[in-house]
């Protein structure tokens, strides 16, 4: 099988991000964001975000194993909301997800009842936290962009929405989908108390394993190809978790909580892939460890007039490691729902406004001919499934109107990927 081929994001010092040294930092962000660039870059260097991400990250596989009614009850005691469907066993992502508000300040909770002393103690505080450090960065991002652009409708548009989404995102493994299965056997079967759940077993583990639906997470991709119709998303690098299978197989195939810790990616890069138009071919993103990632979404693009690049991306899920799973936290920065949009000085020829195909980013024949056949099918399965920016967004539609016609295109009852 041919080397996934990846791309090196530019990195960006924290500091520089609060306040570029030089001309040439500006530039070369908007280069990385521009429609020459892959429409992301990496944030190194950030103040205490090492220490938040890796106590936050591994809740979230934590939090989509539990089950369901005592995950109810610790997403209450911690204001957070499941944004996903939890209930089907065989799902391939489990989101957890909170609304964060720019004029909040971090608040340390006090935690009750079952949390008490737990490893989701702080689990509220902490998402908020991490999550308004991500907001900063995309504030100062957005300043920057502006800069170079003129004027300062960026941040304003930023700053007029009054807060984000954050997301803490769980990429499933093939034995997430066994364990899930058996609370959903021991739910059905047993009044036990939630959580009163024996490991599997041998026997249990071949059965379960026998139901488990090969079309659901044996998919290569834990998340299909689209792009963000925000302003920026901001997402921390991954935490990646690949259980002991020695330790597993010598305790009788059943699985303790030693079997599962923080792994370096077992292929190299972040599974985050963004599409390149120039070569119709998927690239994996690398990006430093403990950094950020900020990815440019279709509102960006469109109100700084193609100046900024939205990112066609999905998430990979590599075959080899069908036990690997992915843990991220997300912050989807947007502006105002009262926002509305002009594309009367949008470029409409160069950009993709009329499907990636439309770009001014053209192969050369000999690109062509080194692309393959794969990567044609790529290219017409990824036509198939994206709805253009053009069907989506008509001149002066606020941005409540564009997200809700974006959705339904993208995941309503006759949405080009309703069923995937």
């Amino acid at each position: 099988m041919e080397e996934a081929e990846t791309i090196d994001l530019y990195e960006l010092e924290y500091s520089d991000l609060c306040s570029p040294s030089s001309s040439s930092t500006v530039d070369s962000i908007m280069e990385a964001l521009g429609p020459s660039g892959p429409g992301l870059l990496a944030v190194t260097g950030v103040p205490n975000a090492s220490d938040l991400r890796s106590h936050l990250l591994p809740l979230a596989r934590s939090l989509a194993l539990l089950p369901r009614e005592t995950r109810k009850l610790f997403l209450k005691e911690h204001n957070l909301g499941g944004d996903v469907p939890l209930r089907n066993p065989d799902r391939s992502v489990s989101s957890f997800a909170m609304q964060l508000k720019y004029t909040k300040s971090p608040i340390v909770e006090k935690t009750v009842r079952e949390c008490r002393g737990t490893e989701f103690e702080n689990l509220g505080s902490c998402f908020q936290e991490l999550g308004f450090c991500m907001m900063e960065l995309g504030l100062c991002l957005a300043r920057i962009c502006d800069r170079a652009i003129g004027g300062n409708e960026l941040e304003m548009s930023l700053l007029d929405s009054c807060g984000a989404k954050g997301r803490l995102i769980h990429y499933h493994s093939h034995l997430d989908a066994l364990l899930l299965k058996q609370h959903e056997r021991s739910r059905a079967t047993s009044k036990e108390r939630a959580g009163n759940v024996k490991p599997l077993e041998g026997s249990e583990l071949n059965s379960i394993a026998r139901d488990v639906s090969p079309g659901g997470i044996h998919s290569n991709l834990w998340q299909q190809w689209h792009y963000d119709y925000g302003i920026f998303t901001v997402l921390t690098t991954p935490f990646f978790i690949l259980p002991s299978y020695s330790e597993a197989s010598q305790r009788e195939n059943s699985f303790p909580s030693s079997c599962f810790g923080e792994c370096q990616s077992p292929t190299g890069h972040t599974c985050l892939q963004v599409y390149n138009p120039n070569r119709k071919r998927a690239i994996m993103v690398k990006a430093p460890p403990e950094s950020f990632i900020i990815q440019v979404g279709e509102a960006a693009d469109i109100i700084s007039k193609g100046k900024l690049r939205a990112t066609l991306h999905s998430v990979h899920r590599p075959s080899k490691f069908e036990n690997l799973s992915r843990e991220t936290f997300v912050v989807f920065l947007q502006p105002a729902w009262t926002k509305t949009f002009s594309i009367s000085d949008y470029p409409l020829g160069n950009s993709s406004f009329n499907g990636f195909h439309g770009q001014c980013l053209v192969a050369s024949d000999e690109e062509q001919r080194q692309s393959g056949q794969d990567n044609d099918n790529l290219s017409q399965e990824i036509n198939k499934i994206v709805p253009p920016l053009s069907s989506r967004l008509k001149d002066g539609m606020t941005f409540a109107e564009f997200s809700r016609e974006t959705t339904k295109q993208y995941y309503g009852g006759s949405g080009l990927q309703s069923n995937r």
